[in-house]
């Protein structure tokens, strides 16, 4: 029997969201794990392309992220940009994809949270999202570009990403924009 997770649910626990139609286990059967390799990579190369995304226009523009969502290949992310200048879709599309083909080393790290938090602009979202209690902090490096205290699973370097497309670029709200992108390749 075979039963595929599709998501999670935070309560109290985390509860795992089956496939519709797929056998559930009895309970307390034993159960095996396995992570679809082909879903995983794609998560990661487009979670390291949000990174790149977020270097360049922190970089380039000095906007800080206020919100942000993925799925494998595709994702958005957004900013506090109060204006976009004459071509900045262009501007971004260039430059993301020069940080791609420069091949960048990811690197990760975890820091005691006093070395993490010295570093200059480790948090790279309007809001701090490291919790208090957290006392080491996991630190993701796209060296010479972009290092950020971070959680999530990343590919070895920019190059694994793939090119970047800009899809679309929506205004949500005053001062506020979202910047859609796909993966290719």
């Amino acid at each position: 029997m075979q039963t595929r997770i599709v998501g999670t649910r935070k309560g109290d626990d985390l509860y795992l969201i089956p496939a519709d139609g797929d056998p559930l286990p009895a309970v307390g059967s034993a159960v095996r794990g396995a992570v679809e390799d082909e879903r995983r990579t794609a998560l990661m190369r487009t979670h390291s392309g949000l990174h790149i995304l977020c270097g360049v226009v922190f970089r380039d523009f000095g906007a800080l992220v206020t919100g942000g969502n993925m799925e494998p290949l595709t994702a958005r992310m957004d900013f506090n940009l109060p204006e976009l200048p004459d071509g900045f879709r262009e501007s971004v599309a260039t430059a993301i994809n020069a940080e791609v083909a420069a091949d960048r080393r990811i690197e990760v790290r975890v820091l005691p949270r006093a070395e993490a938090f010295a570093l200059p602009d480790i948090i790279r979202t309007a809001t701090n999202l490291v919790p208090a209690e957290v006392k080491d902090v996991r630190v993701v490096d796209i060296v010479g570009l972009d290092q950020q205290a971070d959680g999530g699973t990343h590919v070895a370097s920019t190059a694994q990403v793939g090119q970047i497309e800009i899809v679309k670029i929506e205004s949500k709200g005053k001062g506020f924009r979202r910047l859609r992108i796909a993966l290719r390749g």
